[in-house]
């Protein structure tokens, strides 16, 4: 969550991959994976682009899924959940083990293989569905990933992706704010990666998320006084519930409309990118 990547990234991604295996590795050994809540993150009013995923994916029992960049491994454990045969990837290798605990603290089985997007250790032409949360813009070689997705997913198989878009001066600040709780080699998403992925993919689509309804993350600094360093918005905004965002729903209403406007729609934190393999 940071400007575009430091010069260095493209120089060295080795040691990118070391400084996010340990910033990530930092991460899931301070948490408490039996307050976790899987469900959450697809099903929380807040969860609108993983909603909007599960349209586009429909039933997911015995569909075999890729889960990329799977961190703490709540979404792979929703797709196990769901009934789907999950193998799930991370840098970081201690989140990889988080992950397959919390699939058995969920009385589900995972699969879990450390290795970076741009190199993936998987299996060629196995996958359904491969889906990569955050993950895009914290990759280092785009077009590696891209290929190495293609690679993964048997023919027809799709992709579908979420990552935050980098034009929203708004959002800026509050990365600028929020040092402590991202790595700072990320660098969010421009629409130019849409011509990327269209190089690898049929049928890429994008949908965009957040605009007006970001005014709970204005809540959280002005009004509840969070500062970004104490808590990660885009975790906390999984623990509201309907009751406590009867404000907050007209403004998802209002983004319905926002985000299809085409210059507007750019000042969306989140963008959901989806294509398939030819």
């Amino acid at each position: 969550m940071s400007s575009p990547l430091h010069a260095n990234a493209l120089v060295n991604p080795q040691l990118i991959h070391v400084k996010e295996a340990r910033f990530h590795d930092t991460w899931a050994s301070h948490t408490d994976l039996a307050h976790l809540d899987v469900r959450s993150a697809f099903e929380a009013p807040t969860a609108m682009e993983n909603q909007f995923i599960l349209q586009l994916l429909g039933p997911l029992s015995g569909k075999r899924v890729l889960d990329v960049g799977a961190g703490l491994g709540e979404s792979s454990v929703y797709f196990a959940l769901k009934g789907a045969r999950v193998t799930c990837t991370d840098l970081s290798p201690v989140m990889v083990d988080s992950a397959v605990r919390l699939a058995r603290l969920n009385g589900v089985e995972i699969e879990g293989v450390v290795s970076a997007g741009e190199n993936l250790n998987v299996p060629t032409g196995q996958f359904d569905i491969a889906y990569i949360a955050n993950t895009i813009h914290h990759v280092t070689d785009k077009s590696a990933l891209f290929e190495h997705l293609g690679r993964a997913l048997k023919p027809g198989g799709m992709f579908v992706s979420i990552d935050p878009l980098r034009y929203n001066p708004g959002i800026e600040a509050y990365r600028r704010m929020a040092t402590e709780v991202r790595t700072e080699d990320e660098a969010p998403l421009g629409f130019e990666t849409l011509k990327l992925a269209r190089k690898y993919f049929v049928d890429v689509q994008h949908r965009e998320f957040w605009i007006a309804s970001l005014g709970l993350f204005v809540k959280y600094f002005a009004v509840d006084r969070i500062h970004p360093n104490q808590d990660r918005y885009w975790k906390r905004i999984f623990r509201e519930s309907k009751e406590s965002l009867g404000w907050w729903l007209p403004l998802r209403t209002i983004d319905k409309c926002l985000t299809r406007i085409p210059l507007v729609r750019r000042l969306a934190w989140n963008m959901v990118m989806s294509g398939r393999k030819a």
